[in-house]
């Protein structure tokens, strides 16, 4: 039941997200079926004793895309497939909050490549546009050696307070002289007394964070042209382990 818990947390992740039981469904019909529905994306998740290791993310249309179901479909994509690591569940990341409705902003740290702003972009588009500040909630994928970390926060500002301190006395000269002269004063000036100026000093303001989850890592393993095609479907990109990882030094993203 691990798998249920964190579809519920990507679906208070996401914006306007549905869970549909795949059932005996291929990839394919599945996407002809929710770009008539007028759905962006399609997410597939696989899994492994109960815990999600790969998902794949399906681009169902683009912006101006021709209306009607067959021409919407041709001109969507593109699909890519995610390895899915280290998943910890919102109820599991201690002192966690609830996440609200409200549509996150979203920070893409750390994609520098042509391919890294082709994948930055893909995973942009899975949220509005249309962040609501109000909720002031946060949604990061930060890229780190080709390993992209999803996280979930909320942040508050608190505003610093003014505060009254009293300027710093001033060196004596010549202590023993300066002794004498200010005893002196203090026995003429009778009955007056001391007003110690006072300068306002207000404190910096200072940023919170509370993580909303969930936690977990992508890795990219394949991204191909339109939708999921096992047929004709071109690939733009494929990660070959025994040819790409012979150095730790180079990255694609």
């Amino acid at each position: 039941a691990k798998l249920f818990y964190f579809i519920g947390d990507l679906m208070r992740f996401f914006p306007q997200l549905y869970y549909y039981p795949r059932k005996s469904f291929s990839v394919k019909d599945i996407c002809e079926f929710a770009g008539r529905r007028d759905f962006t994306h399609l997410m597939v998740l696989s899994e492994k004793n109960k815990v999600c290791n790969g998902m794949m993310i399906s681009h169902l249309r683009r912006t101006g895309a021709a209306a009607g179901g067959d021409e919407q479909v041709k001109c969507a994509g593109p699909t890519a497939f995610f390895k899915i690591s280290n998943v910890i569940t919102s109820s599991n990341v201690e002192g966690h909050g609830s996440a609200t409705s409200h549509v996150p902003e979203m920070v893409l740290n750390g994609f520098g490549t042509r391919l890294g702003h082709r994948v930055g972009r893909f995973l942009g588009s899975l949220f509005p546009h249309n962040a609501q500040f109000q909720g002031r909630q946060v949604a990061t994928f930060h890229n780190q050696r080709d390993y992209i970390f999803v996280r979930h926060h909320r942040y508050v500002f608190e505003e610093g307070k003014e505060d009254f301190k009293a300027p710093k006395e001033e060196k004596k000269e010549e202590e023993d002289e300066e002794e004498d002269s200010e005893n002196d004063d203090e026995e003429m000036e009778d009955g007056e007394e001391k007003k110690k100026s006072k300068k306002k000093v207000k404190k910096k303001t200072k940023a919170r964070l509370q993580e909303l989850g969930p936690r977990f890592t992508m890795k990219l393993r394949w991204i191909q042209e339109g939708t999921f095609d096992t047929q004709f479907g071109e690939y733009e990109w494929f990660h070959k382990r025994k040819e790409m990882d012979t150095t730790r030094r180079k990255f694609h993203l």
